[in-house]
């Protein structure tokens, strides 16, 4: 059998390990956490059950195809249930926003907003059909590996006006601020500025729309957990708490990868899942090709990161649903100040989660788990020592959703509380200036201009996750496993 090595276990190395294992590709995933996951590991502290993200499962069927390659049900491991309203989406004023795929339900929304713009809203939807056409169900699993493949795809970007921002053309068709904002946020779940992230990235609500939004029960954990008894059962092995610290090469091939605790392993191919610059500029420092790459990749423009609260309460809250975006007083004004002034603005723009809205076992009994992130500029724009900030940044964080809320005595109602901070994706994740999402996912960063799945010096050496094609997210990163899997295929003869 030919064997494979997959470095990290989040979503894309599991996913891809699951297909090459499927394949009869002999895979052993090595992750450096005590737990599977990457960017989705969980905490379970008192009784409270804490994903650490994502948490917003849309695209189920591409997660249901892992499983049918072996003739398998996701079913037997996953419980997913949809999320309805998708989000709630709440301005100071106190105007909510309940958006969700119910045509009715929406439009109603919408006509409380600005009645002429249900129209507009309709042909934005024609527009967002369009992309998820050409940029997600065409190319969203296509490796673009030399600049004909973008040739090739650029007539249909072209057609939808690729070179603007999502929040500008959804300023085309829809006039109402609130509306606009409601339309164009999406991309930050990704990584992404939306006055600055490409058009296409429109398609997330094409994909939202026909595929929902879903939970997986007992939160995203329970999804890592299902994808890591698929893979064992096929024949896979994950080890875990041990980095990689060596991608071992020899002339231009990779031969094999060595961990810290002194292990080691050959390899017909090695996929990286682990951060790009880590894996360039640390794991491959023996090879001439790892410098050179990390070098180009430090010039490129990475997304920001993120500020996490994760709080258990005392109490149940019934009225608070699954999913919230809280917007600030700005909305371009704050975007500039994550994206390029690099300042930790005095207003914010929050993202809650509520899983036992969904989920009470995830809480003690009686009690409530939540999260609340805010993205905040990476480490390269903002210098500061979060040991001293994060806890001030945390307060009042907490002390904004508890007047959002209407919950005056949230901070006595806590009964365990901590907080993840771009310091901690740096430390526990080698993720490049503490970014939450990899490279940001401007025009100039995508597709070809994005890492490539399969090296171009290390024929056998490939990459998967939010910093290749097509992107961050749980679709992006399960499509570039889709990608990576048909190149390492084919180039293994399985």
């Amino acid at each position: 059998m030919k064997k494979a090595v997959v470095i990290g276990s989040g979503f894309g190395g599991l996913a891809l390990a699951i297909r090459l294992q499927s394949a009869g590709i002999d895979t052993v995933i090595v992750e450096a956490r005590d737990k599977p996951g990457g960017r989705g590991y969980f905490w379970d502290r008192q009784g409270f059950i804490f994903d650490g993200g994502p948490t917003v499962i849309t695209d189920p069927d591409s997660l249901a195809e892992l499983w049918q390659l072996s003739g398998n049900e996701m079913a037997q491991d996953v419980t997913l249930v949809p999320v309805f309203p998708f989000y709630r989406l709440n301005w100071p004023d106190g105007t909510n926003f309940d958006y969700s795929n119910d045509e009715p339900k929406l439009s109603a929304e919408i006509a409380k907003l600005d009645p002429a713009d249900v129209a507009g809203y309709q042909r934005f939807l024609d527009y967002s059909a369009g992309v998820y056409r050409e940029g997600y169900l065409k190319l969203g699993a296509v490796p673009f590996l030399d600049f004909r493949s973008m040739l090739k795809a650029a007539p249909a970007l072209a057609r939808y006006q690729a070179w603007r921002s999502v929040y500008s053309i959804v300023s085309s068709y829809v006039r109402n601020e609130k509306l606009r904002e409601a339309l164009s946020f999406h991309t930050l779940l990704v990584g992404g500025n939306p006055m600055a992230t490409s058009g296409v990235y429109a398609l997330i609500h094409k994909l939202e729309k026909d595929g929902g939004v879903w939970f997986a029960m007992g939160g995203t954990n329970r999804l890592v957990a299902g994808m890591v008894r698929l893979f064992e059962r096929l024949g896979g092995e994950v080890r875990l708490g041990d980095p990689v610290v060596e991608i071992e090469t020899k002339g231009s091939r990779a031969t094999g990868v060595r961990t810290r605790s002194g292990w080691r392993t050959d390899a017909d191919a090695v996929a990286s899942n682990a951060d790009l610059v880590h894996s360039y500029g640390d794991l491959l420092k023996n090879s001439p090709r790892g410098p050179q790459a990390a070098r180009r990749l430090r010039r490129k423009r990475f997304s920001p990161s993120l500020f996490v609260v994760h709080f258990g309460l005392r109490g149940r809250f019934p009225q608070v649903p699954h999913h919230s975006i809280l917007f600030g007083p700005r909305y371009k004004g704050l975007l500039d100040d994550i994206y390029s002034n690099g300042r930790l603005a005095p207003d914010f723009s929050l993202y809650l989660h509520h899983p036992t809205a969904t989920d009470p076992s995830m809480a003690p009994d009686g009690c409530s788990t939540f999260y609340v992130l805010a993205p905040v500029p990476h480490m390269g724009k903002l210098d500061i020592d979060w040991d001293v900030e994060g806890p001030r940044f945390a307060d009042r964080i907490l002390d904004e959703v508890a007047r959002r809320l209407d919950i005056p005595d949230l901070k006595d109602r806590i009964v365990e509380r901590f907080h993840y901070a771009p310091t901690d994706f740096q430390a526990d994740l080698a993720a490049h200036l503490g970014s939450a999402f990899s490279l940001e996912p401007i025009l100039m960063q995508s597709a070809y201009f994005r890492a490539h799945n399969r090296d171009d010096q290390i024929p056998n050496l490939y990459f998967v996750g939010a910093g290749t094609h097509p992107g961050a997210g749980i679709p992006g990163v399960v499509g570039s496993a889709k990608a990576t899997a048909g190149l390492m295929l084919d180039d293994l003869g399985a």
